[in-house]
């Protein structure tokens, strides 16, 4: 099954911006677009605003922040937010969403927020629309265009979009075979990403024998906070030396003192992450391990993506 992505539509070259331009995300419309596909929404368009259009701005208010169209006074808060559950239908199928930044609906975070009185404006809002959609899908990757030219924020961003699209394809009701299956798959990256978690998470699983959708929505939604930020040279380092663990009793003293200095170098920023790993994806094919091969850490995307060349 495809991987569904939402977009704002300017992202993708679509002329729907306030002044009838666009925002093009060459990554998104070059790169990410070969595997997986784009669903485009524009909320200021999908509430029936034209292009070009008077701009919209947040604003603090007595009764929280409105997104309001200074040159006529209309408050378009309700209409934005109701957007999302009017696009639920394709919210639903989304397993990521790549968010126009500084945008009064969609920008993800450090939108100016004006105080109407003074027409001074500190960053520090959320669009009406993503703070919609973060309550209706809490586990859902997001992430803004321009920190997607941030080689490690870039790289986290479509790890997650994966991880959470192979959670969505689990069969539902889940059993707990499944779920223990999926969160073996995961049990490197997490230690990459979240040490603590990765503990706490591997008891949960162990010990909870009822699977019902509660536990299963708490579970997906504490697995993409774990991951959601991106995992330190030394967090990595400590994964590598574990994988490299496993081909102990196989290499050669001068095998692992290559390795074991290729690892150091990546730490100290010598080489990139795929320096290690490229050699560790080696020996697991001169020498299978079935609980190595099952783990996304080695494999988390299509590699023509090229994003562990900058880690």
């Amino acid at each position: 099954m495809a991987i569904k992505v939402g977009i704002s539509a300017c992202l993708l070259g679509d002329q729907v911006r306030f002044d009838g331009g666009h925002k093009r995300s060459d990554f998104c419309a070059n790169e990410l677009q070969r595997h997986v596909e784009f669903v485009k929404l524009c909320p200021e368009v999908g509430i029936g605003m034209s292009v070009p259009r008077p701009t919209i701005r947040l604003e603090q208010h007595d009764n929280g922040v409105r997104a309001v169209v200074p040159k006529t006074g209309e408050d378009v808060t309700e209409r934005l937010s109701n957007f999302a559950d009017k696009a639920q239908p394709h919210l639903k199928q989304l397993s990521g969403y790549v968010l126009c930044a500084n945008s009064p609906s969609c920008g993800m975070e450090r939108v100016k927020l004006y105080d109407p009185d003074t027409g001074y404006a500190r960053k520090e809002a959320e669009g009406i629309f993503v703070k919609r959609l973060r309550e209706l899908h809490p586990a859902l990757p997001l992430e803004e265009d321009g920190r997607l030219n941030d080689a490690p924020l870039r790289e986290n961003f479509v790890m997650r979009v994966f991880v959470y699209h192979a959670w969505q394809q689990l069969p539902k009701p889940l059993r707990k075979a499944d779920l223990l299956n999926f969160h073996t798959e995961l049990k490197l990256l997490l230690l990459a990403h979240n040490q603590a978690e990765y503990r706490r998470l591997g008891r949960l699983v162990a010990e909870q024998q009822e699977i019902d959708a509660a536990f299963a929505r708490q579970y997906i939604e504490a697995i993409m906070a774990a991951l959601g930020k991106p995992a330190t040279r030394a967090n990595h380092t400590n994964v590598l030396q574990h994988i490299q663990g496993y081909f102990g009793q196989h290499l050669s003293k001068d095998q692992k003192a290559e390795l074991s200095g290729l690892i150091l170098d990546y730490h100290d920023g010598v080489q990139p992450l795929l320096a290690p790993l490229t050699l560790l994806r080696h020996y697991l094919r001169e020498y299978p391990n079935d609980y190595l091969q099952g783990q996304r850490y080695l494999n988390p995307y299509p590699a023509d993506l090229k994003l562990r060349y900058a880690l």
